[in-house]
């Protein structure tokens, strides 16, 4: 579509070799560090507000890393320029998929997480277009590969998406089932999905086909919670639920609701 092109221009610094991240928030373990979870913020948002939300949580062993989105122009805000993991001209299956700035933020988002020791076990989450890009990552960890085709070398063990959608949903049950081993990992990982059936942003209705189009594709250890009365944020009830589910799929100790 024209907008693409348009937000592309030579001042955007949208393309891959020029996103530029913002600052990244850690929140740091207060027991014994178990597992490691990048938290993706919504758009608009930053990775500050993203870790005062998750210092709150009783989760002693997760260490948080929070980082910032790149600055630019978004289609879907007629060009207004925020912070966004990639552009999104539309909420909408027949919308275009921004795969280039999905797999460099899909690749930074490896980067933080690269130096975690081997023992501790890594995740990604995120609220809205957070939730997206961690829908994603779950994606190209089943494929063992990015969009573009270089390897995924992540060993995701949870993934959490909050009000989100699914990029790529269109054709993501043809690549998996086209591979013995990407079928394998879809089967084995866990994701947890919670929408609010009255988000008047990112419609309910996406998130359930967002699950379905998963279920569909091979993936098997998915939990969908749906919200009641949920607008397009979160409550100290879905963060529960965020923190029960981590604890029982992460083996981790000292929980307290």
């Amino acid at each position: 579509m024209s907008y693409s092109r348009s937000n592309m221009s030579s001042g955007s610094r949208t393309a891959r070799r020029t996103l530029e991240f913002g600052r990244t928030h850690v929140v740091r373990p207060r027991g014994k560090h178990q597992a490691t979870m990048v938290w993706l913020h919504g758009l608009g948002d930053n990775g500050s507000s993203a870790s005062q939300l998750l210092e709150s949580l009783s989760l002693p062993n997760i260490k948080w890393i929070c980082p910032t989105a790149p600055t630019r122009p978004v289609a879907i805000l007629g060009g207004y320029s925020c912070t966004a993991w990639f552009e999104v001209g539309e909420l909408s299956e027949d919308g275009p998929d921004d795969w280039e700035s999905l797999d460099a933020s899909a690749a930074h988002i490896v980067n933080l997480l690269a130096a975690e020791p081997a023992d501790v076990k890594v995740g990604i989450g995120g609220f809205s277009m957070g939730a997206a890009m961690a829908l994603y990552s779950a994606t190209c960890y089943a494929m063992g590969r990015y969009g573009n085709g270089n390897p995924y070398p992540l060993n995701l063990r949870a993934v959490v998406g909050l009000s989100g959608w699914l990029p790529g949903a269109r054709s993501l049950r043809n690549k998996i089932e086209g591979s013995h081993e990407a079928a394998r990992r879809a089967a084995s990982l866990p994701i947890l999905q919670c929408h609010g059936n009255a988000d008047d942003v990112v419609p309910y209705k996406y998130g359930e086909k967002s699950f379905q189009s998963l279920n569909s594709a091979g993936f098997r250890f998915l939990t969908f919670k749906p919200f009641d009365g949920l607008g397009h944020y979160t409550v100290p009830k879905e963060m529960n639920e965020v923190s029960s589910w981590l604890t029982a799929r992460l083996g981790l100790e000292g929980y307290r609701s």
